[in-house]
């Protein structure tokens, strides 16, 4: 692959109504539960990124019938809990751990052998987080000797159900576990220590498939069947951000983000911004295929610096490159702790941030479990977005605010959550060129 770089000019500001590529957590698990579903879901909305088309292709390669994606629609012609067949050859999930580690659940209770791999990014991601409590349902999954893909998935294996208490919050544990549980004796349950996104549970009941929630605890009785249903699936939040964070910083902007998720579980975002001082309005609220939907006005607004309160960090772990951002151009210094889980991303988001931050003439400095940013003045430079596509479209947003061109490097992977990235933000005022 060609390295593709981001070229940022300095200024701007971001106007117009959008709407941002629909949520990614959201495409994957349609697919999932509407492949072992009975009967046909009619998919509208689904995200046509990178990451989302490999959880489409892979059940594609284990004989299920999909129609699309057309302009974000997909037909997908269920074959029920049993009928997957073994694919030809390996599953490749290129740069998506969220496909590997949902389908190391929902894949561990078939009767046929499987191997999943991954790009060079994916393959030095730790899986052992869902390969133990898999062990310990009955499944059988083999990793390199370091925990990392490929995985080697053996069929025919009973499952049974299992409580499981979680040693960090992450949905990506949470689903697999449940996912599992589908096909497992019994119920599966598991305890979160605090909340996580909950889109799989949500899915789950709207393909009448029951899930049983007391306090922060999610269980599953093996068994059961899911019915096909209509998915409308909202614009992503973590795509929405980028330009949350890139209207609150720059003066002049008004944007409004149509039809975005505001799940409960993902909008540390907003909160956070809003504790800053950002000027964030919710407009026209309903729901779409289970989920809590908005229009979302933000207007530039003086940011202050905070300390981020911890219960928010699993709320907005994929936002927090953005919000770096935002605490670069606040008044006074934000601190976040509690955020060790943004070191095993796509790149170790952390480290990678501060470097890219210091480069702009930022003072941040990293710590275990999250950053400290003193707020100044964005200057010019050329910063490394490590082939993280969040990294990339953070460090654009930067532009709006900075005093000389931002180059950043190692952008192609911009495509497996959002394609169309730079095309849009030119369209709102960003002035960006590849």
């Amino acid at each position: 692959m060609t390295s593709l770089e981001f070229k940022v000019t300095p200024g701007g500001c971001l106007k117009g109504n959008i709407r941002v590529p629909g949520d990614k957590s959201v495409s994957h698990r349609s697919i999932m539960l509407g492949s072992i579903a009975e009967g046909v879901t009619e998919v509208s909305g689904f995200l046509e990124g990178e990451d989302s088309l490999a959880t489409l292709n892979a059940f594609r390669a284990m004989g299920v019938k999909i129609e699309g994606p057309d302009r974000g629609r997909v037909v997908i012609h269920g074959v029920g809990m049993h009928g997957l067949k073994a694919p030809a050859g390996a599953l490749d999930l290129g740069n998506s751990g969220t496909s590997m580690r949902l389908l190391a659940g929902l894949l561990s209770g078939q009767s046929f052998d499987l191997k999943m791999i991954g790009d060079e990014s994916l393959s030095r991601r730790p899986m052992r987080r869902v390969t133990v409590p898999l062990a310990e349902m009955g499944a059988v999954v083999h990793t390199t000797e370091q925990g990392t893909p490929p995985l080697m998935l053996k069929g025919g294996q009973k499952l049974k159900g299992i409580d499981y208490t979680m040693p960090v919050a992450s949905a990506q544990v949470k689903s697999c576990l449940l996912l599992a549980g589908l096909y497992a004796g019994g119920r599966t349950c598991v305890t979160e220590p605090a909340p996580t996104r909950d889109h799989t549970e949500r899915m789950l009941m709207a393909f009448g498939y029951p899930v049983q929630r007391e306090g922060n605890q999610i269980c599953v009785s093996g068994g059961g069947r899911l019915t096909a249903c209509r998915i409308d699936i909202p614009a992503d939040i973590s795509s929405a951000a980028f330009f949350m964070v890139g209207a609150a910083i720059a003066p002049g902007s008004d944007i409004t983000l149509q039809h975005v998720g505001i799940n409960p579980t993902r909008i540390g975002i907003i909160t956070i911004l809003r504790l800053m001082g950002a000027d964030i309005t919710l407009l026209n609220e309903r729901l779409a295929g289970g989920e809590p939907v908005a229009d979302i006005r933000v207007r530039a607004s003086a940011l202050r610096g905070i300390e981020i309160p911890v219960d928010q960090v699993p709320l907005a772990i994929d936002e927090f490159p953005a919000l770096f951002i935002a605490a670069a151009c606040a008044q006074g210094r934000t601190v976040l702790h509690g955020a060790e889980e943004l070191r095993v991303k796509e790149s170790d988001r952390i480290q990678s941030m501060a470097d890219g931050l210091k480069v702009l003439g930022i003072q941040a400095e990293p710590l275990p479990d999250g950053m400290i940013v003193t707020g100044g003045v964005l200057g010019g430079g050329t910063v490394e977005s490590l082939g993280d596509h969040r990294i990339a479209m953070s460090f654009a947003m930067a532009g709006l605010r900075s005093r000389g061109d931002i180059r950043i490097r190692d952008c192609a992977n911009v495509n497996t959550s959002f394609p169309g990235f730079v095309e849009l933000s030119r369209h709102t005022g960003l002035k960006i060129e590849i």
